[in-house]
């Protein structure tokens, strides 16, 4: 799909969220058309994929498919950054809905209006604990939010979408300024508690909006056919710099042993209390060991943003009243893939 970029027509639902509002932003200064979708609110009991594409068939979700159809008009690309990001809360059925049956019915309204492509916003959350990311459909989710984005995940791979191509981008550790986590990071890494795991050179897939919302401009533009499902490109930091830039104070170097021990302990007590600390502890997991990950489609395609986590944090660190500790990452922006 090789158009001009002052034709191509995006709706992006949760236009008025973080991640969707920075998207929105980000194509609309491309030039591109931009229409903002309402997303409907859904509830979904659905325990798994064969459950929720049943439910994506009932009359009440046909309905919100109809009428999401009607939003897509004309539309060329649908970017879905709608969902509840709350991976420290107990799964409902609202979460299920948003995360999972949303993602479906999304799809099956872009098919009935023929829209070409779907950018379904996914996170790498689905795959829980494994020590390198990747684009493959393996997942192991562990917590009622990773298990919530993993289920959409699945029932969109085995939903009928006819002509339509959809796309998961798996975000990574997405920081940008305003958002509560970013800032939760920066207070955190400006304290004594700010630590890694020896040796600390660990990579940590943090991450900027600003990153992401470039490279899901890319793929809505990008010509020929996409892999199913792409992870956000790395942008090249490891735990200590994480902290380091948002707190503004070298991080303190824990044994390896401890913080496993801490961590096996601390989700161990979380089970026992319905998975209550499974998020806190997961950011304690990433920010002592970070996530590798392996390249894929980005790198094979050129498409690497311009690193800008450092920067982030470093905002956040100012914010929080830090100084700075290291210097900024840059390199030069690659040239995308719009259409002159």
């Amino acid at each position: 799909m090789k158009m001009e970029k002052h034709h191509v027509l995006v709706a992006v639902l949760g236009a008025g969220g973080f991640v969707g509002s920075a998207i929105a932003a980000e194509c609309a200064a491309r030039g591109l058309n931009v229409r903002p979708v309402h997303a409907p609110r859904l509830d979904s009991y659905a325990g798994d994929a064969a459950d929720l594409i049943r439910e994506a068939r009932s009359p009440a979700a046909s309905a919100a498919a109809a009428h999401l159809a009607a939003e897509f008009s004309g539309v060329d690309v649908v970017v879905n950054a709608a969902g509840l990001a709350t991976p420290r809360h107990a799964g409902s059925p609202a979460l299920t809905g948003a995360n999972a049956l949303l993602p479906c019915i999304v799809a099956a309204a872009a098919a009935q209006a023929g829209v070409h492509r779907v950018i379904q916003l996914s996170s790498a959350a689905v795959q829980g604990h494994r020590p390198v990311l990747d684009e493959s459909a393996e997942r192991a989710p562990f917590s009622a939010y990773s298990r919530s984005k993993s289920l959409g995940e699945e029932a969109l791979l085995k939903v009928g979408r006819g002509g339509t191509e959809a796309v998961i981008l798996r975000a990574t550790s997405v920081q940008g300024p305003g958002r509560p986590t970013t800032a939760a990071l920066a207070k955190l890494a400006a304290s004594p508690l700010a630590s890694v795991a020896a040796p600390g050179t660990a990579a940590t897939p943090v991450s900027s909006i600003n990153a992401l919302a470039w490279f899901t401009a890319e793929i809505a533009l990008h010509a020929g056919s996409i892999p199913q499902i792409v992870l956000q490109p790395w942008e090249g930091l490891s735990v200590t710099e994480v902290l380091a830039a948002a707190g503004g104070r070298k991080p303190l170097k824990l044994p390896t042993w401890l913080c496993r021990a801490a961590l096996s302990t601390g989700y161990f007590l979380s089970r026992l209390a319905g998975e209550r600390l499974h998020g806190s502890l997961r950011r304690l997991e990433l920010m002592w060991f970070g996530q590798a990950q392996q390249p894929g489609w980005a790198e094979q395609q050129g498409l690497l943003p311009q690193p800008q986590a450092s920067a982030v944090l470093r905002q956040a660190a100012a914010q929080q009243g830090t100084v700075h500790a290291l210097p900024e990452n840059r390199r030069p922006r690659p040239k995308s893939t719009e259409s002159s």
